[in-house]
């Protein structure tokens, strides 16, 4: 999996087909979409349309809490496969706990298991899930999650989900890498774009506070997934590869942790709450 992904969650699927193909053509090998996010259709085009092998793109989505259950993800799969274009997917993962209904949770994770031993998906993993999901999981299931797709940006780190992940050899991917669900949470203080600690850091490194944050997670191991529809910015992202930040400066960052989720609740994720009917393809 490539250190660093192209995300469309909320880009329009007008919008995702060029979003793509942009992003493709600047140098980013992985894409990360979902059946929730009714673009997955727009996703497999621009791959097709890229010019580039299969084999060189690698391409992640996500189950929807309404097709959990062993069943129904296994056809869940079979929606996705379908919109996309592709006969296997690179990984797999479900989209969010659903603590009051884990065990349909734990049976749409063994249909994962069951993808994964048929050679139809490369890799499986979750997203949005606990230490106390990700016990219960490991207890009752066989395949150790290749990835936690997780809120991560300066403002809300989740140490104790990351050295969770860490012990237990789950690769921590950050979605809002940037920071972006602070910029219309309500009540919000201030954007991680106009922090005054990352934009010193930015200024130091003759970089911007974006390309500083993205920095912060690839040289802390974690993947990281932006997202822009903006042909400038999506470059922009993927430029970070030629400079490096110092001890000093990462713990900076670290220090601007508020403890502050911007993201739904995983405790308080219900299928009643947050059902989708996702289309056949």
């Amino acid at each position: 999996m490539p250190v660093l992904g192209f995300g469309v969650y909320q880009t329009p699927p007008e919008q995702t087909a060029a979003a793509v193909e942009t992003a493709l053509s600047v140098g980013y090998r992985h894409v990360d979409t979902a059946s929730a996010y009714g673009n997955e259709r727009e996703v497999g085009a621009a791959i097709r349309r890229s010019g580039l092998d299969r084999s060189e793109v690698f391409v992640e989505t996500k189950v929807w809490i309404s097709d959990y259950g062993y069943d129904e993800t296994l056809h869940a799969f079979d929606k996705s496969a379908g919109k996309l274009g592709l006969d296997r997917i690179d990984l797999l993962i479900l989209h969010q706990a659903v603590p009051g209904d884990f065990d349909r949770t734990i049976a749409a994770y063994q249909a994962l298991e069951r993808l994964l031993a048929d050679g139809r998906v490369r890799a499986i993993g979750v997203s949005n899930f606990m230490p106390g999901h990700l016990r219960r999981l490991l207890a009752e299931t066989g395949v150790v999650p290749a990835v936690n797709q997780i809120e991560v940006h300066p403002y809300f780190r989740q140490s104790e989900l990351l050295a969770f992940d860490a012990e237990h050899g789950i690769r921590d991917q950050a979605w809002s890498p940037i920071g972006g669900i602070t910029f219309y949470r309500a009540g919000r203080t201030g954007s991680t774009l106009e922090d005054p600690v990352i934009g010193g850091i930015a200024r130091a490194c003759g970089r911007t506070p974006a390309q500083v944050m993205l920095r912060w997670h690839i040289q802390q191991e974690r993947q990281a997934i932006p997202k822009s529809v903006t042909p400038s910015r999506i470059a922009e992202n993927f430029d970070v590869f030629g400079f490096e930040l110092t001890a000093g400066q990462l713990a900076s960052i670290d220090a601007l942790d508020t403890g502050l989720r911007g993201g739904p609740a995983p405790e308080a994720v219900t299928r009643e709450d947050f059902w989708i009917d996702v289309p056949e393809p």
